[in-house]
């Protein structure tokens, strides 16, 4: 062990993927989130850098732009730490048919590259015993894109996935919201929009089924609020909680 350089501290909670009550599932508990800007800083700080802070945050902005404008060209980008590539989501229903955005989407994907993958020997995990066992969204998928914890559309249907889910409560609080970000960790929270209570089409413990409103293009945090204990006896006062992922209407 004295050869491990990083350390990441999990939760466990219950595996709602599973019909085994004794299954758990692990949740690595985010010390916080980091911009580009607090990255460069970070590289020059520990000295595994030769530059300024501001200068390789200029290079980085600079890949980006070219690498997004790249992957709009249909190219994909092997960046050594993570790849990227582009597809198109939604069913063709005939040879010659033609992409229509009202029913087909274009999305970016990354995943794992080799040299982050040589890192994972460098890594310890800590279990930090049961999470919090409120409110927990595992995670979720737009009904008419197939996309999971990422796309939304608006007036489509969301599965949400998890535990406790169940909206009950008669606090005026109690529902499903959908609150605007900014493009920047640190933006204020915008508009924040309920779904409506006869938009709620499946409302179980370990799943929800709401048609989103009409939002308008952004990012978007899924807010959950209820009552729900599992039991008769609802909680007294009304629990909320925010997803962690970031939702996307374009």
């Amino acid at each position: 062990m004295d050869d491990i350089l990083h350390k990441i501290r999990v939760n466990l909670y219950e595996n709602y993927l599973t019909d085994n009550p004794n299954d758990y599932s692990a949740k690595v508990i985010s010390e916080r989130s980091l911009n580009v800007k607090e990255v460069c800083q970070t590289a020059v700080k520990r000295g595994g850098a030769a530059s300024t802070a501001e200068a390789m945050e200029h290079n980085v902005g600079l890949f980006l732009k070219e690498m997004a404008y790249q992957l709009m060209d249909g190219y994909s980008v092997n960046a050594g730490y993570f790849t990227a590539n582009t597809t198109v989501r939604g069913v063709f229903n005939s040879s010659d048919e033609h992409f229509d955005p009202k029913k087909h989407s274009i999305l970016f994907r990354f995943n794992q590259g080799d040299l982050l993958r040589k890192q994972i020997p460098n890594v310890s995990v800590q279990v930090m015993g049961v999470g919090d066992t409120n409110i927990q969204i595992s995670h979720v998928i737009d009904a008419k894109t197939g996309s999971v914890n990422d796309l939304i559309t608006p007036n489509g249907t969301l599965k949400i996935k998890g535990g406790k889910l169940k909206i009950v409560g008669e606090n005026p609080q109690i529902g499903v919201y959908f609150e605007q970000v900014g493009d920047a960790e640190g933006d204020d929270v915008g508009e924040s929009v309920k779904v409506a209570e006869n938009d709620i089409v499946v409302n179980n413990p370990s799943e929800l089924i709401v048609v989103i409103p009409p939002l308008a293009k952004g990012r978007y945090k899924l807010v959950i609020c209820n009552q729900y204990t599992g039991t008769n006896v609802p909680l007294k006062e009304p629990r909320k909680t925010m997803y962690e992922k970031t939702l996307t209407v374009q």
